[in-house]
């Protein structure tokens, strides 16, 4: 197989001189020169114009990495790339991605985004009249077309040496995690000249990341039916933004005028959030114009879909809603589902180090290079990969260093094609149990109402990684109902989102629910492993918030996707809590029953990899 470039892998001290120039219009600005073996680094600032008419300034703050030997006469193709939600050019997560192409030989143009680390203008969450127009004006800048302004001398340059496909069209690919993977789409979607696409952990629609609704969907995990606030988080995101704008006031002080660092209706929307409990019409248009899911069908650069099974922000089914988006209009699309994510930041051992004196030293950093030597550097013999893949965290494999970056192979799954059809169903049955045969199914139901004022269930702490906090999920008794299976006989391994059908008896909810959204009953359904000790394990904390249009009728859950192995002995319990901390909650007390008998029995159905045996 060819190979790539190995000139700027040559190993060495970094050796990083930091100037201090007051360059115009910026005084005392940090230029900062690094002459690394392999590469060298330069500061510049890009004049754009965005906005719906076009007709906005703003000012992009960016790196340009370019590799030893890159030329007029010698191009190398390019990585376009920028950051998640509160980073920046420089920080920890774009150096390392931009390093790690840039020693591949790649030229990598890394940037802060609107609002964000020296650039201008405010935060428009990804809106492709904003930062996709920005984005594609930094095309233009590798392509040669566009010129900037280095930072360290105030003059005027030009790219010259990125390869490309024909005048003005360079060979250029983007990488990028969170926010720094939505943008990705807004660029692509308005400029046919990005060759690839690597989002990682990003989103399909807002709406439903920041209030998500688990049943009436009308397309992946667009819904029909407003959803339920995800108060934390986006607490977490509206602060992290506004720090932001006062951090860099300087760079544009119009940031922080009216709704600080953010476009106005960010700040309406989020009062809106607070107020209701779910979004309104002007809210969800403000987030799905912001979102994929509203112009997939206009994306067409092949797209590497990566996403964490241990994120309670973007989850695996927005990952899934994407994917088939893609693949259903012709646009080559394959799928990821890696350990880590924004409720866990730390990857399995040999999975993913950027910081490595390779990309090829672990197992993603080889699948992400690979997919940018197909697509951007043109090299057919660089495999695509599988079409879907997922780690599996009961696998063991050797974490030595110098190993793991080949052996967690063992860990990851791969499979021609994707599919979670259910292959295993667990019915609801009178004495409080899940069985395997619908024909067991007895007559019965259980009760359960929220507390007034204050949610009853606990499921994490919003952005607090790993342990959260110590503390363990719970619900307290009479705010649930939870039906439970017998003990596994063997161990049995879930893949993708399971489904629930309920059958509901709520008067209260019945009675109000026409009058829309603040009437509608609220609940919030999961699945536990029970230890045989009876310790409930939540897989990667990850509930389905529901709000139900009409309680008269089954109630078609899409439970969380997880990776997970139940292992022998252990027992499945389906439980539907009244409130959960983490989320707005019924505003006022609701008597809810859920009932199953053999004519109208509730289900859970499971996409299952191998059989379900008790």
């Amino acid at each position: 197989m060819k190979r790539r470039p190995t000139a700027a892998l040559a190993a060495g001290a970094l050796a990083l001189t930091t100037l201090t120039i007051a360059a115009p219009g910026l005084p005392g600005a940090q230029a900062v020169i690094d002459s690394t073996p392999g590469y060298s680094l330069r500061h510049l600032s890009v004049d754009v114009l965005v906005g719906p008419d076009g007709d906005q300034p703003c000012t992009i703050s960016a790196d340009l990495y370019r590799p030893d030997g890159a030329t007029a006469r010698r191009r190398v193709p390019a990585i376009l790339t920028t950051h998640g939600f509160g980073g920046n050019k420089a920080d920890g997560n774009q150096k390392a991605i931009a390093r790690g192409f840039v020693r591949e030989g790649y030229a990598v143009l890394s940037y802060s985004g609107l609002g964000f680390g020296g650039s201008g203008c405010k935060i428009h969450l990804d809106d492709p009249a904003w930062d996709g127009r920005a984005g594609r004006q930094l095309v233009s800048v590798l392509a040669g077309k566009r010129t900037f302004t280095w930072s360290d001398t105030g003059r005027a340059g030009r790219v010259r040496y990125v390869a490309q496909e024909r005048p003005g069209d360079p060979r250029v690919g983007m990488i990028g995690g969170s926010y720094g993977g939505q943008i990705q789409y807004a660029v692509a979607m308005q400029d046919r000249r990005v060759d690839a696409l690597i989002p990682i952990i990003t989103w399909n629609d807002l709406s439903y990341s920041l209030a998500p609704n688990n049943t009436d969907l009308a397309r992946g995990v667009t819904y029909r039916t407003p959803g339920v606030h995800k108060r934390q988080w986006t607490d977490l995101f509206f602060g992290a933004g506004v720090i932001d704008g006062v951090d860099d006031a300087t760079v544009d002080p119009a940031r922080n005028v009216g709704c600080p660092n953010f476009t106005d209706e960010a700040c309406a929307a989020v009062a809106e959030l607070h107020t209701l409990g779910y979004p309104g019409s002007t809210t969800l248009d403000l987030a799905r114009q912001a979102s994929v899911a509203s112009y997939a069908s206009r994306v067409k650069a092949p797209t590497l879909v990566v996403q964490g099974q241990k994120d309670t922000l973007f989850n695996l089914q927005e990952a899934v809603a994407t994917y088939r988006a893609l693949r259903a209009q012709g646009t080559e699309a394959r799928m990821v589902w890696q350990s880590w994510g924004h409720s866990g930041g730390s990857p399995a051992p040999g999975e993913l180090d950027l910081g490595a004196r390779s990309l090829d030293d672990s197992y993603l950093g080889r699948r992400f290079l690979d997919w940018m030597d197909r697509h951007v550097r043109g090299d057919r013999t660089a495999p695509a990969g599988p079409r879907f893949e997922y780690f599996r965290d009961w696998v063991r494999y050797d974490t030595s260093a110098g190993v793991a970056g080949r052996a967690v192979a063992r860990a990851y799954a791969r499979r021609p094609s994707f599919s979670q059809r259910p292959t295993a169903s667990l019915w609801f049955t009178g004495d409080d149990r899940l069985t395997p045969a619908a024909s067991r199914v007895r007559p019965g139901s259980q009760q359960y109402a929220n507390a007034p004022g204050a949610p009853t269930s606990y499921s994490e702490t919003s952005g607090v990684e790993g342990n959260q906090v110590n503390q363990p999920v719970s619900d307290v008794p009479g705010t649930f109902a939870a039906f439970t299976s017998r003990p596994l006989a063997a161990p049995a391994d879930l893949v993708g989102s399971p489904t629930l059908t309920l059958r509901l008896d709520a008067p209260l909810a019945a009675g109000t629910q026409d009058g829309g959204p603040a009437g509608q009953l609220i609940l919030f359904a999961k699945v536990y492993d029970v230890a045989p000790d009876g310790t409930p394990t939540l897989k990667n904390r990850l509930v389905s918030p529901v709000r139900v249009s009409d309680v008269t009728r089954p109630v078609r859950v899409q439970l969380p996707g997880v990776v997970h192995r139940f292992a022998q002995g252990h027992r499945i319990q389906v439980v539907v809590a009244a409130s959960d901390a983490a989320y707005a909650n019924n505003p006022t007390v609701q008597p809810v029953t859920v009932t199953t008998s053999p004519a109208r029995p509730s289900v859970l159905r499971l996409p299952l990899s191998g059989d379900l045996r008790f």
